[in-house]
């Protein structure tokens, strides 16, 4: 069928093997374009509707002139929900991972809008209380996604990289981030996504977006997967301690990730 998110994905040894030494991967024709029209006019319906971005671009500072974000946006739409807990995407995140299965962590829309600026250099699990490293993000683009419209861009390997992980996302992190990975010799992965091509980068891998020049939204869909057995850590920050009590509510600090809000995905 067209409108397909179940189904397995045939990954190569290779291709996971490249996740695990560059912290990232895209791989084309994920998702049909029929599928991504299905779900993506009704994630894009709850953005327009829930967007609280309501100042003008110039406005605003770089976070939010960077995008419009939303998220858990499964718990407020069937259709929705049916996309993010679709096991396709999430058995992929788990083989890539080398995991038994994967859990919800969250979702997250992110529409760069017209003109909109560039998201600066930054690493995902900063924000998370998360007691490994088994977690990933696939970012999924709604439409074509040519430079011009600010795809992500990684710095390749860096996932191991320790200095900037206490960096949230600003101009300050892109300025010493940046710096940090022209100096550790990071090679800088920019490239236009294709209709149905999906990322995924672990939590810890470095990225960035450009801004958008065109004059289209770039609406894209992420979805946060981590290891099924996946422990609470200790928070090490105060986003750490939000996002615990939004996205982990009701589970203590050692124990598995398991709350309602955090259903199981894909199981092996």
């Amino acid at each position: 069928m067209a409108i397909d998110i179940d189904s397995s994905y045939s990954l190569s040894q290779q291709q996971i093997d490249f996740y695990q030494e560059n912290g990232f991967i895209k791989l084309k024709d994920v998702l049909s374009a029929e599928t991504l029209a299905h779900y993506g006019c009704e994630i894009t319906e709850k953005v327009i509707a829930l967007n609280p971005n309501r100042k003008p671009l110039a406005e605003r500072d770089t976070y939010h002139k960077a995008f419009i974000q939303i998220s858990n946006l499964w718990e407020k739409s069937e259709l929705t929900k049916a996309f993010v807990l679709g096991k396709r995407l999430g058995r992929v995140a788990a083989e890539l991972m080398q995991v038994r299965g994967t859990r919800l962590y969250h979702d997250q829309a992110l529409y760069k809008e017209p003109s909109g600026g560039f998201t600066p250099w930054h690493a995902d699990q900063q924000y998370w209380p998360l007691a490994t490293e088994k977690c990933v993000t696939a970012w999924i683009p709604l439409q074509e996604t040519p430079v011009e419209m600010g795809p992500l861009a990684f710095a390749a390997k860096s996932q191991n990289f320790t200095y900037g992980r206490d960096l949230p996302i600003s101009d300050d992190s892109e300025v010493k981030i940046r710096q940090a990975m022209e100096e550790a010799n990071f090679e800088y992965v920019e490239q236009p996504f294709a209709l149905g091509e999906v990322s995924f980068h672990a939590g810890w891998t470095f990225h960035r977006a450009g801004p958008n020049s065109t004059t289209t939204p770039r609406a894209v869909m992420t979805i946060i997967y981590m290891d099924i057995d996946m422990l609470l850590g200790k928070p090490a920050n105060e986003y750490q301690k939000v996002d615990r009590d939004v996205f982990c509510p009701g589970i203590a600090e050692g124990a598995t990730i398991d709350s309602p809000k955090n259903p199981v995905i894909y199981e092996r």
